[in-house]
């Protein structure tokens, strides 16, 4: 008999929260249920699949290759189903529901405060962030585990339709004692000396690391690594310490610039500035709380940037430039 046919939305909210906390004393915890009940639901789905859907280990749960198949359509099945009740409520004048956003690492520096700002405007929205390197970003939206993501540049693995929202400035940064910024009192610092320092950069992949091969193609000079670290503190701390230049988003220092832990070095167009994007799928329509949300960042975020930044928002709102990425 077809699995479609007999198993239950109880069954597959059970079997996920199983799947999710690796546990069965702990879904039940979840779910208000006993332990015993959900081993039931459990069994019930299991002879619905014909095939075991989960095997005990010495350390609690694991999924079995059906197991895993089965999780993520019931994930998947739950979100849609959560995702109606919220736009039917919408549709009954009551705005609410979860908003499910990604960000790459740089960006969870820039985003809590315009989500806290969107949430105090909409208190019965609940805000669901994770926070990841460019490629897990990349698979959460490919995956549907996200409805926006927030990074530096649309992914070309995907089609996607993606909006500009705001300027996204990045700058080499030394300790206010470096060398260079003693030889910069007399004179710009040229992209030919910063050949000659060590450069503390992240991990490949990453927008910043991208961007700063990028320059150093262009001017046709070699980049000399120190240091790649997976951690914007981290090259923080080391720059601050002496160790080299860094390459960071400006987002990242701000505190360390005010303190005068951190320098910005003069030499011509650093900062310089690329582009935030907020996308989604382009074969997803999108729940009400999402596009709030986007036109929210399209509208208001590059004022929200440059109030972070201390600075002083443009005269006239800069036009979002939309674009669809293709793979």
């Amino acid at each position: 008999m077809p699995l479609t046919k007999i198993a239950t939305f109880r069954q597959l909210a059970t079997f996920h929260a199983v799947a999710r906390l690796g546990s069965v004393s702990a879904a039940a915890d979840e779910m208000h249920l006993t332990q015993p009940a959900v081993s039931i639901q459990i069994a019930a789905l299991e002879e619905s699949a014909m095939t075991p859907l989960l095997q005990r280990t010495g350390r609690g749960i694991r999924l079995t290759e059906a197991g895993e198949l089965l999780d993520g359509y019931a994930r998947r099945i739950l979100d849609l189903w959560r995702e109606a009740g919220e736009e039917i409520a919408t549709l009954q004048g009551v705005f609410s529901g979860t908003l499910r956003v990604g960000a790459i690492t740089t960006a969870e520096y820039l985003l809590p405060p315009m989500l806290v700002t969107f949430a105090n405007e909409h208190p019965q929205v609940k805000v669901k962030l994770q926070v990841g390197n460019r490629d897990e970003i990349v698979r959460m939206l490919s995956g549907q585990d996200i409805d926006l993501a927030i990074m530096g540049r649309p992914p070309a693995e995907l089609k996607t339709v993606s909006t500009a929202f705001a300027k996204h400035p990045m700058a080499f940064l030394v300790a206010p004692g470096h060398a260079l910024m003693k030889a910069a009192k007399s004179r710009p610092v040229t992209m030919a000396e910063l050949s000659e320092q060590r450069i503390l950069v992240r991990e490949r992949g990453s927008g910043t690391r991208s961007t700063i091969e990028r320059l150093f193609k262009d001017a046709a000079l070699p980049l000399r690594i120190g240091s790649e670290l997976s951690s914007n503190e981290a090259i923080k701390h080391m720059c601050a310490a002496g160790f080299g230049v860094a390459f960071l988003s400006m987002h990242t220092c701000v505190l360390e610039l005010d303190a005068g832990v951190l320098a910005l070095l003069p030499m011509a167009n650093n900062p310089i500035e690329r582009d935030w994007y907020v996308m989604h799928l382009a074969s997803r329509q999108l729940p009400q709380v999402a596009l709030a949300f986007e036109k929210f960042l399209v509208t208001r975020g590059q004022e929200e940037i440059h109030r972070q930044l201390g600075q002083r928002p443009p005269a006239t709102p800069r036009k979002a430039r939309r674009n669809a990425a293709r793979a």
